[in-house]
């Protein structure tokens, strides 16, 4: 194997370059590229398939040893990886389309995927909409040997407290490891210049304040219920850092939604993508590298799902799915009663599942929610816009500390993720470590139910690609509905919409 490794593909950053450079005797300086490649094939002799134990950043990478092909994902998938076999050979990439484009592939859609879609409202699990198109689960690896593909899972966000620390201490080691994985961040001299998105939240908050980010962004709308760019504002006044929003109107966002679809790849009913990519592509105009705060929801109980009892013989379905099991059936015209949503849950949940909800559903939200939506989204659209964002709150490490904190002391005095805020109070005012949770909102149900937005929405609802997929009766009651007030439907019309754009643009 000495003179046979090879690095087939690569996509991401290696975070603990230095600490890994100095263990594997690779001089330094050398370019990054040539830096993420030493490390991947001397890794790979010094540690063969456990090499992705000892990577932190965000990765997806295929390895040969002259014998096999390995690829493998980052711990909870901040890249995308997909693969497929055709015409004999493992096609493996980050980009669904390198694969479904080749000569060689017959493109079919999924069924099944379209019907767990219109439950979840996001692409969960291996499968995807393309048939033989699979997706690798975050935390594995794959094996072919030129027949078979065989899986490894090397990495589970699974959930073991410890009773013997206090909050205060809990909060102590957050505060070390956010300082280590930012330090890292730091010595990437090659990148010297970040800037970073805030919300005003906490997250985002903490990351700017840690971080060597040198101006932060955010998106605004001139709808005031929805625009939350003064809280941004007003932390980044308190943190010294230089401030930049973009103005979203409805116009830009409604024409923006075809092009951000065709770059994810797969249909994807989260409307804030849309507004992340406009947001990315301001921050092109000035910076090739952008922080972001995703991760600390999941690893640390942000969301009010995590605050709600489900009978115990239930299946978390995760925090979120727009659409129940009847409406799915009545919208879609081939129905298949034997696909049921908790299908791609099930294995994992019988080993997450504990008297303490909080840590299984944690679990099922990284695995399921966190990659096939927040991932999907934060890597396809920032990607496109030729921007390089790190996540450095997904880190590993960060979850390794979460994963020993008591549920009792993640939702305490009526706060989510109390521990984790109790970390960021020591370089923020404590208003702003103890906001409610925000985010970047977007004013669609307002939009999708305005006709001087909404013609090209209700045009493609009623098309020739809807009426093969869904009953035109109940789609226009929907619509109906939705018009005339009942504005919750909103998720529901984007979805739809999102899938009916994406197969007229890929089929």
């Amino acid at each position: 194997m000495e003179n046979t490794v090879q690095i087939r593909y690569f996509s991401g950053y290696i975070r603990n370059f230095k600490r890994l450079c100095d263990e594997l005797g690779i001089s330094l300086p050398l370019s990054r590229d040539e830096r993420e490649k030493q490390i991947l094939i001397k890794g790979f002799k010094k540690w063969g398939v456990k090499l992705a134990e000892h990577l932190y950043g965000a990765f997806a990478f295929a390895v040969e040893d002259g014998e096999k092909l390995y690829v493998f994902r980052d711990q909870v998938g901040q890249k995308q990886m997909f693969y497929a076999v055709v015409g004999g050979e493992l096609l493996c990439s980050d980009d669904i389309d390198e694969i479904v484009t080749d000569s060689r592939f017959t493109k079919k859609l999924n069924m099944r995927m379209l019907q767990q879609y219109l439950f979840y409202g996001y692409p969960i699990g291996e499968e995807t909409f393309y048939e033989g198109v699979y997706k690798l689960s975050p935390g594995h690896y794959l094996e072919w040997d030129g027949k078979d593909v065989k899986k490894y899972c090397y990495f589970k966000p699974l959930f073991k407290p410890e009773t013997d620390k206090s909050i205060d201490e809990f909060a102590e080691d957050i505060k070390a490891v956010v300082n280590e994985i930012l330090n890292e961040e730091r010595e990437d001299t090659e990148l010297p210049y970040k800037e970073s998105f805030l919300s005003g939240g906490v997250d985002s908050s903490y990351l700017l304040a840690a971080s060597d980010a040198q101006c932060a962004n955010t998106v605004g709308y001139a709808e005031e219920d929805f625009n939350e760019a003064h809280l941004a504002r007003d932390t980044a006044a308190v943190l010294g850092k230089d401030f930049r929003v973009k103005t979203i109107t409805p116009e830009e966002y409604f024409d923006r939604i075809p092009t951000v679809i065709d770059k994810m790849g797969q249909p994807l009913g989260d409307a804030s993508a849309v507004a992340f990519s406009l947001g990315c592509q301001a921050v092109k105009e000035h910076a090739d590298v952008v922080y972001s705060g995703e991760g600390i929801d999941e690893f640390f109980g942000g969301y009010n799902a995590h605050k709600r009892v489900i009978p115990s013989d239930w299946v978390y379905l995760t925090c979120s799915h727009i659409m129940s099991e009847d409406v799915v059936k009545s919208l879609m015209l081939d129905h298949d009663d034997t696909v049921k949503p908790a299908d791609p849950l099930l294995k994992l949940w019988e080993e997450a599942k504990k008297e303490d909800q909080l840590d299984s559903k944690l679990t099922m939200d990284i695995f399921f929610w966190l990659e096939g939506d927040i991932y999907l989204n934060t890597d396809r659209t920032s990607t496109a816009c030729g921007i390089e964002l790190h996540t450095p709150f997904s880190d590993y490490r960060l979850f390794e500390v979460a994963s020993r904190i008591p549920a009792e002391y993640q939702l305490r005095e009526e706060q989510n993720k109390y521990v984790f805020r109790m970390a960021a109070s020591s370089v923020l005012p404590h208003e702003s470590a103890f906001r409610k949770k925000v985010g970047f909102p977007v004013p669609v149900r307002k939009w999708l139910s305005d006709a001087r937005y909404n013609k090209p929405v209700e045009e493609k609802l009623f098309g020739a690609t809807s009426q093969k997929f869904f009953n035109q009766d109940e789609m226009k009651a929907m619509w109906d509905r939705f018009i005339g007030g009942e504005s919750l439907l909103w998720n529901r019309i984007y979805a739809i919409y999102a899938f009916l754009l994406w197969y007229d643009l890929k089929f």
